[in-house]
C-alpha cells in the first residue's frame, strides 16, 4: 500500500512539473464530464434546411430525450451560400454516446420516424457531407451551461496548437486561470472541450453566447484589458500554446435546445 501511494504521489508531482499547475494534474473521471459531438452540415440548398430540421426534430430529438441528450442547432450569422447548419449533440457521458450508436440502428420508434428521411433519393441530396468533431468537456467546465433566453449571438472558437504538449498547456491555462476570468468579464461560456477526433488536431473548441455583437465586443475588450489576462498571458508556461485561432459567429435556430 505504501509503495502504491508513493508511486501515485510521484506521478502527481511529475504532472505538476510538466504543466506548472496542480489543478491540471488532477483529472476528473470521464464519467463525470459531458461528451460532445459537433457536426457541420453542408446543405445543398432549396428545401434542404427544412428537411434536415424535420429529421432532427421529428426523429432524432425524441430519441435523444430518452437518454438525456440535448441538441443545439445553429446557422451562420453571415448566411453563406450554400448554407450550413451547425449541430451540437450534448451527451451526459461518453458511455451514453456509444449507447446511442446502437439505438440508431435498432430503435423501432426512431427508425419509423426517420423512414421518410432515409428514403430521400440520391437525386435530392439534403447535404453534400457533414463534418464531425468528437470532444470531451474540460475539467474546469464539465457540464454545458444553457444560455439565457436573451442569447442572440454565439461565438464558436477553435484553437489549434503546434503539438500535443502545447495543447495540454493551453487546456491547463483555461482550467486553472482563464475560465474564472471569462465569468468575471461576462464572456458567457456555453461549453469548453478538447477535440478527440476531427480536423485541426491537436486543438480545443469552445462556444460563448452574447445578446448581440455590441456586448461581445465590449466584453472581449474587458478581457483583453484586464490585469489578470496580462499577468497570465505573460507566463512562460503558456507561451506558444496556440498556433491558429478559427472563429465563427452563429445564431440559434428556432428548434435549438441551447
Amino acid at each position: 500500500m505504501e509503495r502504491r501511494n508513493f508511486l501515485k504521489s510521484t506521478a502527481t508531482l511529475a504532472a505538476v512539473a510538466a504543466t506548472g499547475s496542480s489543478m491540471a494534474s488532477v483529472q476528473m473521471p470521464a464519467s463525470e464530464k459531458e461528451f460532445y459531438e459537433f457536426r457541420v452540415y453542408q446543405l445543398t440548398g432549396g428545401g434542404a434546411k427544412g428537411t434536415l430540421k424535420s429529421y432532427l426534430t421529428g426523429a432524432l430529438m425524441p430519441l435523444f430525450s430518452k437518454f438525456g441528450i440535448k441538441l443545439g442547432a445553429f446557422e451562420e450569422l453571415d448566411k453563406e451560400d450554400p448554407p450550413k447548419v451547425y449541430t451540437l449533440f450534448v451527451y451526459p457521458s461518453s458511455e451514453v454516446y456509444f449507447k446511442l450508436q446502437k439505438e440508431l440502428t435498432s430503435n423501432a420508434d426512431y427508425l419509423a420516424a426517420a423512414k421518410s428521411y432515409f428514403e430521400i433519393p440520391a437525386t435530392k441530396l439534403v447535404f453534400e457531407r457533414y463534418e464531425t468533431f468528437l470532444m470531451e468537456a474540460f475539467d474546469g467546465l464539465p457540464k454545458l451551461r444553457i444560455p439565457d433566453k436573451s442569447r442572440g449571438l454565439f461565438e464558436l472558437r477553435t484553437y489549434e496548437s503546434y503539438n500535443e504538449d502545447a495543447a495540454r498547456r493551453k487546456i491547463a491555462m483555461f482550467n486553472d486561470e482563464e475560465l474564472p476570468l471569462f465569468d468575471k468579464v461576462e464572456l458567457h461560456p456555453v461549453f469548453f472541450s478538447k477535440i478527440l477526433a476531427g480536423k485541426f488536431m491537436p486543438a480545443l473548441m469552445y462556444m460563448l453566447w452574447f445578446t448581440d455583437m455590441n456586448e461581445r465586443d465590449a466584453n472581449w475588450k474587458k478581457f483583453g484589458d484586464s490585469p489578470e489576462w496580462k499577468s497570465m498571458s505573460g507566463k512562460a508556461i503558456y507561451a506558444d500554446t496556440v498556433s491558429k485561432v478559427r472563429r465563427k459567429f452563429l445564431t440559434p435556430t428556432d428548434y435549438s435546445q441551447i
